[in-house]
Parts: C-alpha cells; sequence; structure tokens
C-alpha cells in the first residue's frame, strides 16, 4: 500500500487543517513562507489578507505559489498536502463574501477579540483586505505515513 492521497483525501485533509504555509516569489525568485488561516472551497483554496502586503505584491508581479498543510506528531502520523498554485486576488463581489464568511464560521473560536489587540495591529487589520484564490496547476505532492503497515 502506497502513502499518497487520493483526491478525495487531499481536499479532506486541506478542509480539516487549522493553518497553512503559503509560499510566494520575490522579485529576484527568492521563496517567502508564511503562515496562514485558509478555507478550502469548491477544490480551491482561499486566503484573506491585507491588499497592501508584499505577498499581495509578489502575486500581482508572479502568480506561482504553494500551499503546504500537514498534521501529526509521531512519524507513523505524519501527513501533507502541498499543492503547486496559480492565485488571483480578489477585491470585492459574491465571491469574496462567501469565502469571509467561511472564514469567520472556521476560526471564530481562535480570533483575538479587536479590543484587546494593540493600537498599530487593530489599525492593520482595519484596512482594506483581499482575497487570494489558489487554483491548483499540477497534481499536489502527498503523503499519509498512516496508510503504512508497521511491523
Amino acid at each position: 500500500m502506497g502513502v499518497l492521497l487520493n483526491d478525495d483525501e487531499v481536499w479532506a485533509e486541506l478542509e480539516r487543517a487549522h493553518t497553512g504555509i503559503l509560499t510566494t516569489l520575490r522579485r529576484d525568485g527568492m521563496a517567502v513562507s508564511l503562515p496562514t488561516w485558509f478555507v478550502a472551497l469548491d477544490r480551491r483554496v482561499y486566503v484573506r489578507t491585507m491588499a497592501k502586503t508584499k505577498k499581495v505584491t509578489h502575486l500581482q508581479r508572479d502568480p506561482r505559489a504553494t500551499f503546504l498543510v500537514e498534521r501529526g506528531d509521531r512519524w507513523e502520523e505524519l501527513c501533507a498536502v502541498m499543492l503547486y498554485a496559480s492565485v488571483t486576488v480578489h477585491h470585492d463581489g459574491p465571491l469574496t463574501a462567501r469565502v469571509e464568511a467561511a472564514l469567520e464560521a472556521k476560526y471564530a473560536a481562535s480570533r483575538t477579540d479587536s479590543s484587546a489587540m494593540p493600537d498599530a495591529s487593530r489599525e492593520h487589520y482595519a484596512g482594506e483586505s483581499v482575497v487570494l484564490e489558489l487554483v491548483p496547476t499540477e497534481p499536489p505532492v502527498t503523503w499519509d505515513n498512516s496508510k503504512l503497515r508497521l511491523r
């Protein structure tokens, strides 16, 4: 039995994961990887971020990205999905409203109330946000060590 995930398992892992790692490319080609909250809907990954970030600048210049989720504390539990994707930046509309509602539902218990944040953080998050839509461009890299039968 192999360790690879089938398509349904890939999207199940993405739907249940809490935090993903989004990697974009700087102008010089250097990778920049950042943790982010996200939702998986309709076999795409969506991230909300502030409109005036380097991440958005990178993606407007080069829409290629990778997205990684993983789980497991022990070797035999290790499971991961990495997507290669093309990213579109959405500023407004029904898609952004749907994604924002899904993000609110998924992370309601994880959020910090804005009144508890430092002023600079509260002001930063009060700015314009955008939704990043990650559309897979090739088969994902996957593995799930729990599929192996140990001796």
